[in-house]
């Protein structure tokens, strides 16, 4: 997903030291990825983002020191990898490691074509992290407290949001290192889905759909995205797991 909002901030300030990371029960989570093979998961290129190989590949994804990395493999072609397994009501907990400029996402319940409710993970300038964006669904949703400055450093709130931004702007540098593993996490449940995720531990989305847009069921991606600013970036992820709630 890319999509850059204009910057506008918040009439009241935030506190300056105020966070709270949440205990996680890890009990009843599978791991979604073996560390050394793409077992389970196949690579889709009939996304928009595959439209400059003209739908015959859909990125590179490689197992590289543990960890699941995507790239273009033509410039401006990215595509989804996709799980082969559907999942229903889930809880979903991966670290990312990703190049700052490249844009992502964390697909919910997609479907092979990569329709699906997603955890934005737009790690660039005037992008955002852990916001949710309904990927080829109804309506215009787009749901962000914080979109990032020119640094991974620097984010800059977000008015309007449905759920507040928790961790003030001075503050992110104690929550978010960049170059380093982070955790994102994210959860569905019920239809029309109530969806939250977290950040390391924060909680930084919730939010409660008043329409179905989707099915019940679906896969877990994750995406490269198409388009020639994001060619020679990489994005990586380690330490997949899930937990079934239904």
């Amino acid at each position: 997903m890319r999509r850059v909002l204009a910057a506008s901030l918040l009439a009241v300030a935030l506190p300056a030291s105020a966070f709270e990371r949440e205990p996680f029960d890890e009990s009843g989570f599978v791991a979604l990825f073996d560390g050394s093979s793409l077992s389970g998961w196949r690579v889709n290129a009939e996304t928009w983002h595959s439209r400059a190989s003209g739908n015959q590949s859909g990125g590179a994804w490689t197992v590289e020191n543990g960890a699941i990395v995507g790239r273009q493999d033509l410039p401006g072609n990215g595509g989804i990898l996709i799980t082969e397994a559907s999942f229903g009501d889930f809880e979903v907990a991966l670290e990312m490691n990703n190049d700052f400029g490249s844009d992502s996402g964390l697909f919910l319940r997609s479907t092979r074509d990569g329709r699906a409710y997603q955890c934005l993970i737009d790690y660039l300038p005037g992008g955002s992290i852990a916001g949710i964006y309904g990927e080829g669904l109804a309506g215009d949703l787009f749901l962000v407290n914080f979109v990032f400055g020119p640094s991974p450093q620097s984010i800059v709130p977000q008015d309007k949001a449905p759920f507040p931004l928790p961790v003030a702007p001075e503050a992110w540098p104690r929550l978010w290192k960049p170059g380093a593993w982070n955790e994102i996490r994210a959860r569905i449940v019920g239809n029309p889905p109530r969806i939250t995720t977290w950040i390391n531990g924060v909680r930084f989305m919730e939010f409660a759909d008043n329409i179905r847009r989707h099915p019940d069921r679906g896969a877990v991606a994750l995406q490269v995205h198409g388009g020639a600013a994001f060619a020679k970036l990489a994005v990586r992820y380690r330490n997949l797991r899930i937990k079934r709630l239904d």
